[in-house]
């Protein structure tokens, strides 16, 4: 447990925690800005599979000048895909606050697009998905065939498309509120890897996720 002190030793003990917070929150501003300073790589014309069949990925755009592209990892034959990719996915809901940013938020995986499309109703996910099956898209994104998961970020110009960001591994935890809301608990991740008092409650990493069929099993929200 926590040490116990007293309202105003506590308050104090916030402000100094407080100062470190504040700074770091400048640093991502400084880091936003500097992402919004990057240099840019025109692409070639890509064709992905949606829903309705083929569509470019310039379509993907859906009219927006902005997108941002979640690359969900694949396994072809299996029922229950990656859970962090179903975790990280699963978050986002009502998606249509991005029209105000003339941005668009979709999933893209590697699996054939009948599959994929099952996949989504199978956990409730709520996103747009698009395979990559067939297309370089994927690979040339840093998402390759049986490869891990990547966010990317592009921006149309008409019919041309520009890559303008990129990351994978846990560049992805500040996207999305499942970390960050069990960061602030007292006892945070409960995984070995993390700087903890002595006794705190710790357990090997992954081991409190959920299972991608968890996900499946709670399925849509109510409308």
């Amino acid at each position: 447990m926590p040490p116990v002190a007293r309202a105003q030793d506590w308050r104090r003990a916030l402000d100094e925690l407080r100062a470190r917070e504040k700074a770091a929150t400048r640093e991502l501003d400084a880091i936003a800005a500097q992402r919004r300073r990057l240099p840019m790589v025109e692409l070639p014309e890509y064709t992905l599979q949606g829903a309705d069949g083929p569509v470019t990925l310039a379509e993907i755009f859906d009219g927006r000048s902005q997108l941002i592209v979640y690359h969900h990892m694949w396994r072809d034959g299996q029922e229950w895909q990656c859970p962090g990719c179903t975790q990280f996915t699963s978050q986002f809901w009502k998606l249509e606050f991005l029209d105000e940013y003339d941005a668009r938020f979709v999933v893209v995986t590697q699996g054939p697009i009948g599959e994929a499309l099952a996949y989504k109703r199978r956990t409730g996910n709520a996103m747009e998905w698009y395979s990559t099956a067939g297309s370089p898209f994927g690979a040339d994104m840093d998402a390759p065939p049986g490869g891990g998961f990547a966010v990317n970020v592009f921006l149309r110009d008409g019919g041309i498309v520009y890559r303008t960001w990129h990351t994978a591994g846990r560049g992805t935890e500040q996207l999305g509120h499942t970390f960050p809301l069990i960061d602030l608990l007292p006892y945070g991740r409960q995984e070995e890897w993390q700087d903890v008092p002595d006794g705190w409650p710790q357990a090997p990493a992954y081991s409190h996720w959920w299972s991608a069929k968890e996900y499946g099993r709670y399925g849509a929200p109510d409308a």
